[in-house]
């Protein structure tokens, strides 16, 4: 049995009672007092009761976090910085995969699960600009990801349009004319997704530099996987479509376009320079490693988790939602013609 209330207030010689007003952070308690508790409390590794702290403050201490795919990278790092960042502010996290289905993501807005968490930080792939009034819920939500802007909840975005403008001004900057982007589809212009956003920063950088567009460079992907990426990559060239350049709409594409130029007998950088965006771990890791667009993802984790909280904490009229984009970087390595230096 581990250290209990009663051995924190011994050895901090205090009362039960003032034990418990510091571990619910009540005001009244003397700086003194609170230091000499929080020592034993740190002494002993003493863990409060969340389910009896639970019943006295209302709130559970856990929040929700609901992603398409804990398989691929991007949101398997993003969910790794959300769990550091609320556990750095002393709140658990429960993730939950919807496997991008639109009945899931429903389901975890609307579940019977959203009574064990104090509230949800949800990235829908399949919930549009549509159904923004289903995000209206009487609990505290914030969004992440590229759906559903200016609805009714605070919202976590990329920088999607300039963030991939950015990248592929790196590819015209070294040279680049012929750029073929993997991942590419115009979309719905009134249902805003990762793929629509980004390629509109592509075609932006190519107008501003006067190159023209060329449709056969475009290759939509269904699934934006290793494979896809080597299959774009590999059809291209039977088909006689010429490129210097690929810029891949997200890390994993990427990776996949290298190994199929690999393939191929073509060199990177000197025959095709490859970018991705995302900036997953595996990037600094590939031969050659990968340059990639940095859309943010610690930043991101960490102010969607203090906006959750604030938002737990609010009392009074709920305060109008806020949207937030963190800043992007565009990381040049060996793909592009830089040298790596992180590993």
């Amino acid at each position: 049995m581990g250290p209990t209330m009663h051995d924190v207030a011994r050895v901090a010689g205090v009362s039960i009672k003032t034990v418990s007003n510091v571990i619910n952070d009540y005001p009244h308690v003397r700086p003194g007092t609170r230091s000499r508790v929080e020592a034993a409390i740190a002494e002993l590794a003493y863990r409060p009761n969340a389910s009896a702290r639970g019943l006295r403050s209302g709130r559970t201490g856990i929040i929700g976090l609901a992603v398409p795919a804990l398989r691929e990278n991007y949101f398997a790092e993003l969910a790794d910085f959300i769990i550091r960042a609320a556990e750095a502010r002393g709140v658990g996290v429960v993730v939950e995969q919807t496997n991008g289905d639109r009945e899931a993501e429903l389901l975890a807005v609307s579940g019977g699960r959203r009574r064990f968490t104090d509230g949800l930080l949800l990235s829908p792939v399949q919930l549009g600009q549509a159904d923004a009034a289903l995000l209206d819920v009487q609990y505290p939500l914030v969004l992440l990801g590229d759906r559903i802007f200016g609805g009714p909840t605070d919202h976590v975005a990329i920088h999607n349009t300039s963030a991939a403008r950015a990248g592929v001004e790196h590819l015209i900057a070294i040279g680049r004319r012929r750029i073929a982007v993997l991942g590419g589809t115009d979309g719905d212009p009134a249902e805003p997704s990762s793929a629509s956003l980004r390629l509109r920063g592509y075609q932006e950088a190519l107008s501003a530099a006067g190159l023209a567009a060329d449709p056969a460079l475009v290759r939509p992907c269904a699934h934006w996987s290793r494979a896809a990426g080597a299959a774009a990559v590999h059809a291209m060239i039977a088909e006689g479509v010429a490129f210097d350049a690929v810029f891949a709409l997200n890390d994993t594409l990427g990776l996949g376009a290298l190994r199929a130029l690999a393939g191929e007998g073509l060199s990177v950088p000197g025959d095709v320079a490859v970018l991705g965006f995302d900036n997953i771990d595996e990037a600094r890791f590939s031969v050659p490693s990968l340059s990639s667009v940095d859309a943010g993802k610690e930043r991101i984790a960490e102010v969607a988790v203090d906006l959750l909280l604030e938002r737990i904490a609010e009392k009074g009229p709920r305060q109008p939602p806020r949207t937030i984009q963190p800043a992007f970087t565009v990381v040049a390595r060996e793909s592009t013609g830089f040298p790596i230096a992180e590993v």
